[in-house]
């Protein structure tokens, strides 16, 4: 187990992703260096009102503490009140143009301590994609570059993180998928360390290839005001997955978390338009006839 190299990469991750987003949009995201009082800290990497991005949040964090919050110790019970520490990145880009997708990533590390015991480690993370209106191109694009991401581990990785995710990013009071999902795993500390740590490197190194084809490809095409009415109405929908079901945001605010930094990735405009449904045969109401499915989009 090592905990530094753990934290280089992610950090180096954070300083290319920050690097390709900014060649982008053109604008220079903000750095912001935090300390945590309770232990630890993190750098939150941020651009607003972008040429591309209305919100671009990429957080790096490095937090440590003598009890494992709930959300943590939800999966595994026999770990509370150990001591922790978790070290993760996590972005979330939220683009102006409604034919852009909205994106996640995160990926993270975490290990709990007790005097006398070995200590429990274990990788999680994933990425999925959350467009507004139909393109078939982008969501097999994105899914077999997150197929790319698990192969060399395991035919069987990506079927099983996939199912994986759409069991997760879903909204159980509204039965729906938050978007067309991707990969997502946690508890991951099998077959050993150097290998669950390089699935967890092969993940984000496959963020850009997965996702920066997707805006160049939609960057430029036209919208209005309609299309943008509906992007708010989307966005509702996820920023009531992050506040009701993330374990992410969970974790962050249970351990006292910097508030700003956890509460990044919710969009800057959203609305909610009581008992909203779209028009029938519109191109809004294709996203919930031939996106918000299941599909094997990879193949």
């Amino acid at each position: 187990m090592d905990i530094e190299a753990v934290k280089g990469f992610l950090l180096g991750l954070q300083d290319r992703i920050v690097a390709r987003l900014t060649d982008l949009d053109g604008k220079v995201f903000l750095r912001d260096a935090w300390e945590r009082p309770q232990g630890g800290g993190g750098v939150t990497r941020l651009l607003e009102d972008g040429g591309v991005f209305e919100r671009a949040g990429v957080g790096f964090s490095h937090v440590f503490g003598p009890g494992l919050p709930p959300s943590a110790s939800a999966a595994r019970p026999e770990l509370a009140g150990r001591s922790f520490q978790a070290l993760g990145l996590s972005l979330v880009l939220h683009p102006r143009n409604p034919h852009v997708p909205t994106v996640h990533l995160n990926v993270r590390f975490f290990v709990a301590e007790k005097s006398g015991a070995a200590p429990a480690w274990w990788f999680g993370g994933g990425m999925d994609l959350t467009p507004y209106y139909l393109a078939t191109q982008d969501a097999v694009h994105f899914h077999r570059t997150c197929k790319a991401a698990l192969v060399p581990f395991g035919a069987d990785l990506y079927p099983r993180f996939k199912k994986w995710c759409d069991g997760y990013f879903y909204l159980k009071h509204r039965q729906e998928p938050r978007g067309i999902g991707g990969i997502f795993f946690d508890d991951l500390n099998q077959p050993d360390f150097d290998t669950c740590f390089r699935l967890m490197q092969s993940v984000g190194e496959h963020f850009l290839p997965a996702y920066i084809p997707i805006v160049e490809r939609r960057l430029d095409m036209a919208y209005g005001e309609r299309e943008r009415a509906f992007q708010a109405c989307r966005r509702g929908r996820y920023v009531e997955f992050n506040l009701v079901y993330d374990r992410g945001t969970l974790f962050g605010l249970q351990s006292g978390g910097r508030t700003e930094s956890i509460l990044m990735s919710l969009p800057p405009v959203v609305s909610w338009r009581y008992d909203w449904k779209p028009e029938p045969g519109s191109a809004e109401a294709r996203l919930y006839t031939e996106l918000l499915v299941a599909k094997d989009w990879a193949d």
